[in-house]
């Protein structure tokens, strides 16, 4: 059955990122189903002919070689992790390779880490591989690097890695393919429960149905996967969250027939640079505001001046990222000090001309300036 608010979503993207879990990509025996991954490979094909791009966040490296090497769960420890991805990470591109190319379509592995979005400089240049590769008509295939990750760069989860991808790229849709078939109105278990088809004002009370259980082959779950779509919305874009098994689950996005649950955009798109400050890269340090402050940041959208701090926590640099919190707590902003947490810790809660007196210069009036700051929504 056709709707027409996913008919005009799917119309407003430019770029669909198709995010694939382990337990889609994987028989109960932990090898790659190479059948389940042609059928996807053909309706991206279907996609890229309507002349949007296709991004691909392909799970299954360490699930594939858990097969390979013979193993009967995912390994626990952190080399036989890294191991396990190192071996079946080539496999899992020959696979998505074989596929993509009886459409006419080359394949390119992207292996990132937290580093890569954190920094700003590297974080432009994975934007610009992948739109380059979209120029040579190449479907990007992209992975966190398990192979060398660690938990101080990781990005978390590859939930995480496609919301991340989606600051990126030029009017994205997130299309996340899981083992079930949406979000449900109760436990997934119980065949009472439901999928609910649309979600129109995605907010942190979904993460209040998220079952609690763990794939024994994935990293996320629900609750990841929540987080992703909630961070995803507050950029300004929709989701879709719908079963992987389904043999036609993309055909119907790209058709705009009811699939899975439809989480659409929380108010309108975040421009590009306030999409790194406030979603992509991890905060150096926090600033606590009085509740002067925080109205004026986030309701009346004012610069951030030293009055109405409270407390500086962590050490950064000038120009470094920090999050903006309630004195409960409640981060709500993000965005980039003109000032390092030394000098901040000597200003705050004073007034602009009696900045001077401690520092002995005042080349900004404002810690930080309204045009390097973002909201959050948290």
């Amino acid at each position: 059955m056709q709707d027409l608010v996913r008919q005009e979503v799917f119309q407003a993207c430019r770029t669909v990122i198709v995010k694939i879990g382990t337990n889609v990509l994987t028989t109960e025996d932990d090898r790659l189903d190479s059948d389940r991954i042609q059928c996807i490979s053909a309706q991206i094909n279907r996609i890229i002919q309507t002349g949007r791009r296709v991004v691909l966040v392909s799970s299954g490296a360490v699930g594939a070689g858990i097969g390979i090497l013979g193993l009967h769960r995912r390994p626990e420890s952190l080399p036989e992790l890294q191991a396990a991805a190192a071996i079946g990470q080539p496999h899992l591109m020959r696979t998505w390779d074989d596929a993509l190319q009886r459409n006419g379509y080359r394949t390119a592995q992207v292996l990132l880490t937290g580093n890569d979005f954190r920094n700003r400089q590297r974080y432009l240049n994975v934007r610009n591989t992948i739109r380059t590769l979209f120029d040579f008509g190449v479907v990007p295939i992209v992975n966190e690097n398990d192979t060398v990750s660690i938990k101080e760069i990781a990005v978390g989860d590859n939930d995480q890695l496609a919301s991340m991808l989606a600051t990126l790229l030029p009017n994205p849709l997130l299309v996340i393919l899981s083992g079930i078939a949406g979000l449900y109105d109760g436990p997934p278990s119980n065949p009472a429960s439901k999928v609910i088809p649309l979600v129109p004002r995605p907010d942190e009370s979904l993460l209040q149905l998220a079952a609690s259980e763990q794939s024994t082959r994935g990293r996320g779950g629900m609750p990841s996967k929540l987080r992703a779509i909630l961070s995803a919305t507050s950029m300004g874009e929709a989701v879709i969250l719908a079963s992987g098994r389904s043999d036609t689950v993309l055909d119907d996005v790209r058709t705009g027939n009811v699939t899975g649950t439809l989480f659409l955009a929380a108010g309108g798109s975040v421009p590009a640079w306030k999409r790194w400050i406030g979603f992509t890269a991890a905060p150096a340090g926090v600033l606590v505001l009085d509740d002067g402050a925080c109205r004026a940041v986030r309701d009346g959208g004012r610069s951030l001046l030293a009055v109405g701090i409270t407390e500086v926590q962590g050490d950064f640099e000038q120009g470094g990222l920090v999050g903006l919190r309630t004195k409960e707590g409640i981060e709500f902003a993000r965005g980039l000090a003109n000032y390092s947490s030394e000098e901040i810790r000597s200003i705050y809660g004073r007034r602009s001309d009696q900045m001077a007196a401690s520092l002995g210069h005042v080349p900004y009036s404002e810690v930080i300036h309204r045009d390097n700051l973002a909201l959050t929504g948290k």
